[in-house]
């Protein structure tokens, strides 16, 4: 029975987008409410399945996850952020002088063979 919910699901999600291709002559508005009332129905109808029951519970478990999770105050977000940035420029930095040296490697070998 699931199989054909989903069926049904993909069938309605189909529909919504082939509106909004047969709508062309009409409001962008209308084509898209279009695909949306088609996604809205699909997602409906596959609510009703056991994989959108698990998956509903499975967001609802995620949701109450993240609120245990502790956040870094803005003070640490920065701070972090700074260090980031930091690293990322002596990378820069770095990288740039071994390709400076490999540059100049490679020009003064092609002059001793030239």
């Amino acid at each position: 029975m699931d199989k054909i919910k989903f069926g049904i699901a993909l069938l309605l999600m189909t529909t919504g987008i082939a509106g909004f291709y047969y709508l062309r002559d009409s409001a962008m508005v209308i084509r898209v409410i279009s695909v949306l009332s088609g996604f809205i129905l699909a997602v409906t109808v596959a609510w009703f399945t056991e994989h959108g029951k698990q998956f509903y519970a499975f967001s609802r478990e995620s949701s109450e996850e993240t609120k245990k999770v502790v956040w870094p105050s803005q003070k640490e977000t920065i701070q972090m952020t700074g260090i980031v940035f930091a690293f990322v420029v002596v990378m820069a930095i770095f990288l740039w002088m071994v390709d400076a040296s490999l540059l100049l490697a490679v020009k003064y070998l092609m002059e001793q063979n030239g």
